[in-house]
């Protein structure tokens, strides 16, 4: 009687890195442009007040955390609002963060393809108050993919620590 597969084998079977994006200086990249690195993978958007911030310095925080450990990691922001992040958007909003943090946006198209392959979930929530009248709703998970490209774990910075994150790259 063969066991039934564990929650971590279907997240791996079920979590993909696949994307096809323009990082924050312009580049066309692939998700192989990264392989043979641990990915810290945040999905966000650069008008969010409060959850992106604080998800984004706990991240860099990792890093930090890592020392030179940290060259052995990638960490990717990637949009879920293509209409407003645009390359020249996310090269001053990651700078905020962190030196290492990646940009990451592309044609709704793309950037939907992208969620879909990570299982994100995201929407456009009307607001009248917010900047162009809306904000966007979305997962707030940080995923760590293996240096394979292969999905690892997940953290969430309510729950999660820079040390605990660290500990598994």
């Amino acid at each position: 009687e063969a066991n039934p597969p564990t929650a971590q084998e279907v997240a791996r079977a079920a979590i993909k890195a696949e994307f096809e994006l323009v990082d924050h200086t312009g580049r066309k990249v692939t998700e192989k442009a990264y392989r043979g690195k641990w990915l810290l993978v945040f999905f966000g958007f650069t008008y969010c007040p409060d959850i992106c911030p604080t998800t984004l310095s706990v991240v860099a925080e990792t890093l930090d955390a890592l020392g030179d450990d940290a060259g052995a990691v990638v960490p990717l922001f990637i949009s879920v609002d293509p209409e407003r992040d645009t390359p020249q958007v996310l090269a001053e909003y990651v700078a905020a963060f962190h030196p290492k943090l990646i940009g990451l946006t592309g044609s709704p198209e793309q950037v939907r393809a992208t969620a879909k392959a990570f299982k994100v979930y995201y929407a456009k929530a009307e607001q009248q108050d917010a900047p162009d009248g809306y904000l966007m709703g979305h997962s707030g998970y940080i995923y760590l993919m293996t240096p394979e490209g292969v999905y690892e774990a997940i953290f969430s910075e309510h729950r999660d620590t820079p040390a605990s994150i660290g500990k598994l790259i």
